[in-house]
């Protein structure tokens, strides 16, 4: 029996990358899936290649009222959430001394408050459904430790550990379990991103850090998408009931807690 025959789940920034990846294996799984992302029509392309199981979902993390629509959206056309996976991130990189405000409020107000209030919105459904849940928040090795050009994202990242442990602890009484997910360096179109900003602050050649960081893990590689499914499925079945506000490495050895 596939080990998510029967569920719903709603995917934030689920038209790409890591997203995408838990969309797919969630639908593997036997699991009806809603992707959200901002950006729809990559979201309707991305449900149509995985066929009926999966509906897109317009959904900005960062405006309440497109989260209250979006998470509105994804219960109608679901039957109701009984998984969320908060995906949907931005990075950003630069010295210290010239972070700006507006770069600190673009990556908080996603990946902070974009978390927590995505999870208060299906939360208070699950609650009201009284049927439990499974939610699971998308941290990251920067948010075990600091990085010299990654301040504000590590930050942001450390955040959202902190707030699946009391939302963890504080959910558990209405039998909704939030863990989340540490990733190491994930290979894709984020880490081309990731890759320009060190190019531009530490003179690297492109593609030259991300060369560098992926020789740095000892597993051998950067991860991909694939490696993280394993543990949103796990995270996501009976088999997790009684692992409540957890972080979780998934990083090939690069960090050990």
């Amino acid at each position: 029996m596939k080990r998510l025959a029967g569920k719903t789940a709603l995917i934030t920034g689920a038209a790409r990358g890591i997203g995408l990846a838990f969309a797919r294996a969630y639908a593997g799984e036997g699991a009806r899936v809603a992707l959200a992302d901002i950006d729809r029509a990559r979201a309707r392309a991305a449900a149509e290649g995985i066929g009926p199981a999966a509906v897109a979902i317009e959904m900005d993390a960062t405006r309440q009222e497109s989260i209250e629509a979006g998470v509105g959206e994804a219960a109608e056309a679901l039957g109701g959430i009984d998984i969320l996976i908060n995906s949907a991130a931005v990075f950003t990189a630069a010295p210290v001394t010239e972070i700006t405000r507006a770069d600190y409020h673009r990556i908080f107000d996603l990946n902070v408050a974009g978390t927590l209030f995505t999870l208060q919105a299906v939360a208070r459904r699950m609650i009201e459904r009284g049927r439990g849940g499974k939610i699971i928040n998308m941290a990251s090795q920067a948010g075990r430790r600091g990085e010299p050009l990654v301040a504000v994202y590590c930050a942001s990242k450390a955040a959202v550990i902190s707030l699946t442990q009391s939302a963890g602890l504080n959910l558990i009484a209405h039998g909704i379990n939030v863990n989340a997910i540490a990733p190491g360096v994930v290979d894709g179109e984020h880490w081309d991103e990731v890759d320009a900003f060190f190019a531009r602050y530490e003179g690297k050649a492109p593609g030259q850090k991300k060369a560098e960081v992926g020789a740095a893990v000892p597993y051998g590689r950067m991860g991909r998408p694939s490696d993280l499914t394993g543990m949103a499925i796990f995270l996501a079945t009976e088999e997790a009931d009684y692992i409540v506000a957890q972080t979780f490495n998934v990083d090939g050895g690069n960090w050990m807690s």
